[in-house]
């Protein structure tokens, strides 16, 4: 690094990948003061990411999201963010080497915040190897988590804690997590007569259709979201997930900051040191049912991607049961677009395929009818389904989450307790809906149906089915599964495992 009074030479690369905001941006900040004379902030779409692997609505939020950072870049730097399209490895490949489309000449520097999912670790390890080839200096940073997922795992012995409890003992022993950056004052420019790589459309992306998300993107978005939370000082401290309502929609019963996190549009560390002080002092809840136990939830996720072998699969997965799962497209199309028989579960799936979203509770219920419940399918089919649709689909906590709920992980509650898909209003799914708002909502077909019946209108005799203009089995399906016949069914094998 050059001394104070070197005039400033070279240039610097500052990759956003997650981290899509300029508070508490440990990247941004060492570009700002490792003595460079342009800094470029660029962004690669990378083509494995489209419209087979993402929803609309998570790309939207996505695209909101560069356009915010754009923005916020040209207000506060006079810069912009670069977008650039194709392979990373190409992309930045050809960076490293020629500087170009961006640079006269090849940076001097390159620095990004670390990622730890298997698809980014393979992509980091070969950007790693072209700079060293063309003599670029790399730096890397944690801060998508709490602690820095390497470390915490080399305190707590190479292993991931598979409890909320041997989370909050190692976090404990780790110590409290640094205090959120300071947005760096300046920014060095970029090159004179740079030209502008804009973000792209949804059209140009290759996606049709409208979207309907709850939510828009951003690092401005999420920050007023998150300030707003945090005012919520009773909110906050009477906070128990469990209690949460699954057929809240509008507004949800949660904080709606998982999109943000996902992203990186907030941080998760200036979160945390919120919700400490708005909890200093004062009677609170505590983990794993309080908000901070879902931040300590999310690290523990973090750690067991990093350190379990083959965590998104079964096969080869040390945490995972090996369970003889049925194969049936018919049946998973079904569960997969709320056409299931089940209003409840129908209307969850309906509700993730309309706005990207869906409540935990009623992520439990879902999973849970999919798996060892009802249809006896992959829990991976289910993950692969949740990867693509939600808006906060993260690798770590979709794996670790999946597995729980298919019952096949040390952390999974027990194999035969499931879910009734015709939840009673104080089941543990926390439905609390008699009139069956949530269901009208999302499961139109069933708009008029008297609420006595709305959860099962199977049931509901043919006059009625007939005023409510909803005949069951041809308006509505049947259910596709009698769900106590196949309890029974399955009762034998779920004692095998």
């Amino acid at each position: 690094m050059p001394s104070s009074s070197s005039a400033p030479a070279g240039s610097a690369i500052v990759w956003f990948r997650k981290g899509l905001r300029l508070r508490d941006n440990a990247p941004l900040v060492e570009a700002s003061k490792a003595g460079v004379k342009h800094v470029c902030p660029i962004f690669v779409i990378d083509p494995h990411f489209g419209p087979k692997h993402v929803g609309i609505n998570r790309y939207n939020f996505l695209l909101d999201s560069l356009k915010d950072l754009d923005k916020q870049l040209s207000k506060r730097y006079r810069s912009r963010l670069m977008v650039l399209r194709g392979k990373p490895e190409e992309v930045i490949g050809k960076l490293l080497k020629t500087g170009k489309p961006l640079l006269s000449a090849k940076p001097t520097l390159i620095l990004w915040e670390k990622d730890t999912e298997p698809y980014a670790l393979k992509r980091d390890a070969a950007i790693i190897k072209l700079a060293k080839q063309n003599h670029v200096e790399v730096r890397t940073f944690s801060g998508h988590t709490l602690w820095d997922v390497e470390q915490a795992l080399a305190k707590n012995k190479g292993k991931a804690p598979t409890t909320n409890n041997a989370m909050q003992t190692l976090a404990k022993a780790l110590g409290e997590p640094a205090k959120p950056l300071a947005i760096p004052s300046k920014l060095p420019p970029l090159p004179p007569g740079a030209k502008a790589y804009d973000v792209p459309t949804l059209k140009q992306m290759g996606y049709a259709g409208s979207v309907q998300g709850y939510l828009s993107g951003g690092e401005t978005a999420g920050a007023a979201r998150m300030a707003t939370m945090l005012k919520k000082t009773s909110f906050i401290r009477t906070f128990k997930k469990p209690q949460t309502r699954s057929t809240a929609y509008d507004p949800p019963d949660t904080t709606m900051l998982s999109p943000y996190f996902k992203f990186g549009c907030v941080s998760i560390r200036e979160f945390y040191w919120g919700l400490k002080k708005v909890c200093s002092g004062a009677s609170h809840s505590k983990p794993p049912e309080s908000l901070l136990g879902q931040i300590y939830f999310r690290e523990m996720a973090y750690l067991m991607g990093a350190s379990i072998p083959n965590f998104d699969q079964q096969a080869g997965n040390p945490s995972c049961k090996q369970i003889p799962w049925a194969k049936n497209p018919k049946m998973l199309a079904a569960w997969e677009h709320g056409r299931t028989g089940f209003p409840y579960i129908d209307a969850a799936m309906r509700q993730l395929n309309r706005v990207g979203w869906m409540h935990h509770l009623a992520r439990h219920a879902v999973a849970c009818f999919l798996t060892r419940g009802d249809l006896w399918l992959s829990w991976e089919q289910g993950r692969d389904v949740f990867d693509k649709l939600l808006l906060d689909a993260d690798w770590a906590l979709n794996n670790m989450n999946w597995l729980a709920l298919a019952g096949v992980a040390p952390w999974s509650p027990p194999f035969f307790r499931v879910y009734h898909p015709v939840p009673k209003m104080d089941s543990a799914l926390n439905v609390k809906d008699p009139e069956g708002k949530f269901i009208r909502e999302f499961v139109p077909e069933l708009g008029k149906m008297p609420s006595q019946y709305i959860y099962a209108p199977w049931t509901a005799p043919m006059e009625v089915q007939k005023t409510a203009g909803c005949i069951i089995g041809k308006d509505y399906p049947k259910p596709m599964v009698d769900h106590d016949e196949v309890c029974k069914a399955q009762d034998g094998l779920r004692v095998l495992f």
